[in-house]
Formats: C-alpha cells, structure tokens, sequence
C-alpha cells in the first residue's frame, strides 16, 4: 500500500507518512486532525479562480477546507503555503486590530 509520505498537510505542513493513498473521505492529518481530501489539498485548487477549482467538470464544493465527495480530488504534493489559508488567526488579526485586541508595546 502507498502512502502520501511525500505530501505535506496543507494547514500544518506536516508530513503526511503513513496516511493512505489514495486518501480516504475522511483522513485527517496526524499533527493538526485538518481534513486531507479537501480542496485545499487537491492538484486542481486554485484560489485565483471564482470557482476555486481548475476541475471545469467538479460540482461546487463550498468548504474548501472540509472533507469532500470529489471526484476529480488528487492530492497535491506542494499544496502547503505557509502563512496563507488560516482564517481563523487572520481573523483575529483583523478583530485585534479593529478592536484594539493585542496589547501593542
């Protein structure tokens, strides 16, 4: 059985060794538990396009992050971006900022 041991987790960046390919609906990374057949990991994600998606032919997914039941899914080795996709500290970044959250020295 392959494994993705040369894919990282597109959240984390983690090495993805001993996870299955292909990859299961519902695999998860083994450091950060983020969904690994999701958008965010796939070869066809681009977050350029209105669509998101290069798959013409894909059915709209509207979480890009979550689990999927895409056909056209193939994970992508270099889909880890560091600093891009984490929506949740950017926004708390913004709030912090909007609202003086962070103590700022």
């Amino acid at each position: 059985m392959r494994d993705a041991a040369d894919h990282q987790c597109w959240k984390c960046g983690a090495w993805l060794t001993g996870v299955p390919l292909p990859l299961p609906r519902l695999a998860e990374c083994p450091q950060c538990r983020a969904y690994l057949h999701a958008c965010r990991l796939c070869q066809f994600y681009d977050p350029r396009l209105t669509s998101k998606c290069r798959e013409e032919r894909a059915e709209e997914v509207r979480d890009r992050e979550g689990a999927n039941f895409c056909d056209w899914f193939k994970p992508n080795p270099h889909a880890h971006r560091p600093g891009v996709g984490n929506k949740a500290a950017a926004a708390k970044s913004k709030l912090d900022d909007l609202f003086g959250g962070k103590d700022k020295q």
